[in-house]
C-alpha cells in the first residue's frame, strides 16, 4: 500500500450534517457582520429629533433641531431624545431579527429549539 494512502474513504455517520453546520454557522457569521454596515433612523416630536443606529445596536448619530435648543423646555427634550433612542433600538432589533429568522428557523428545524 502506497505511503499516506488509507483506503477507501468511510463517511462518517452526521458528516453531512456537520458541515451543514458549519456552513450555516459560516452565513450567520457574515448575516451577523452585515448587521454593522445597516442603519436604522428614528425620530421623535416630529423630526425635532433623530437617533441613527446600525443593526448592531451602535449609536452612530443624534441630531437635535436648533429650534428645540433654543425652546429652553429641557425636560421635552431630553424626552424625545429618549423616544427617538428607544424607537432607534426598537426598530434595530426588529432589523437584527428579521436578518437573522431564516437561521433561527433552520436551526430549530433541526431540533435545536431557538
Amino acid at each position: 500500500m502506497a505511503k499516506g494512502f488509507h483506503g477507501p474513504s468511510m463517511q462518517r455517520p452526521g458528516g453531512n450534517m456537520m458541515a451543514q453546520i458549519q456552513k450555516m454557522q459560516e452565513q450567520m457569521a457574515q448575516a451577523q457582520a452585515s448587521l454593522a454596515d445597516e442603519k436604522i433612523t428614528a425620530s421623535a416630536g416630529g423630526g425635532g429629533v433623530s437617533v441613527t443606529m446600525s443593526g448592531d445596536q451602535r449609536v452612530l448619530e443624534v441630531k437635535i433641531e436648533k429650534d428645540l435648543l433654543e425652546s429652553s423646555d429641557v425636560e421635552m427634550l431630553q424626552d424625545l431624545v429618549l423616544l427617538a433612542t428607544n424607537k432607534a433600538i426598537e426598530d434595530s432589533k426588529k432589523m437584527a431579527e428579521d436578518k437573522m429568522a431564516p437561521f433561527t428557523g433552520m436551526l430549530s428545524g433541526m431540533g435545536l429549539g431557538f
